[in-house]
């Protein structure tokens, strides 16, 4: 798994030459800067960068609440109908969207060309859904029943007792959202006709798919900079900020995937 990960991580710190002649493994050689200068210069990057972090907070924040509403009710055996929903829950994880209805879809709801055709389709993952479900389940009864008598209604109770005791829950859950965003293009490249409006990835695919690398070269004047290169620092680019996430919430990620699968 490291390995890949290391061989662009070292393309990107190595002069074109280097890289031309295939003496570029997982050590750089002939070491530069000039790939991270090309692409980091380019103004199109840095604003497709704003979209996707933008995308990723505002979609995931946006996630965690509605699956997380969804998951509180779900998990009383009192809803009238709940087994009807979780069996229509589990559907949807079998059988997917179909492609051209689903585009006909977010066209009929006016959201082509806009973030939200990247953000309410996949509102609530069914996955993501049964998980925090399990969760809200483990919480002792005990707690609501003593808010309920403090007088707090359902939203209260929610807000208050339990999504302060699902932080390990919602952490797992969150960064799946996070990841899931930060590295998508497919619903992108389908609803998105906007340049402005390119997620970091779209940029991506355009440099590796269709070879726009010409455009970064030319804007710091680079003639003999390898097109690779300037490929291996994007990827870089584009890879490092969501595995800076990890570290932050590992102590509340671990914990709530293994309470997820327990109490599953």
């Amino acid at each position: 798994m490291l390995l890949p990960f290391l061989h662009i991580f070292a393309g990107s710190l190595s002069s074109g030459s280097a890289i031309s002649k295939g003496m570029v493994s997982i050590v750089p050689v002939e070491w530069t800067l000039i790939n991270y200068e090309a692409v980091l210069q380019n103004a199109a990057i840095w604003k497709s960068f704003g979209v996707t972090v933008v995308l990723t907070v505002g979609g995931t924040l946006f996630n965690l609440l509605f699956t997380s509403l969804m998951a509180y009710g779900l998990s009383k055996n009192e809803l009238k109908g709940r087994s009807v929903i979780l069996m229509l829950i589990v559907f949807t994880m079998i059988f997917q969207v179909p492609l051209i209805p689903g585009y006909l879809l977010v066209k009929a709801l006016g959201m082509l060309n806009s973030l939200w055709a990247l953000i309410i389709p996949g509102t609530i993952s069914a996955f993501n859904l049964i998980i925090m479900i399990s969760f809200f389940r483990g919480i002792p009864e005990g707690l609501v029943e003593a808010a309920r008598i403090d007088g707090c209604g359902e939203y209260r109770t929610w807000w208050s007792i339990v999504l302060p005791l699902s932080l390990p829950s919602l952490s797992t859950i969150g960064l799946f959202y996070a990841v899931g965003h930060w590295n998508g293009y497919f619903n992108a490249i389908m609803f998105i006709r906007d340049p402005g409006l390119f997620p970091l990835q779209v940029k991506l695919r355009q440099l590796l798919v269709d070879s726009d690398a010409e455009a970064l070269m030319q804007s710091v004047n680079v003639t003999l900079q390898s097109m690779e290169g300037i490929k291996m620092a994007t990827i870089m680019v584009a890879t490092i900020p969501i595995l800076l996430v990890y570290p932050l919430i590992q102590k509340h990620f671990i914990k709530g995937a293994m309470l997820g699968s327990v109490k599953g």
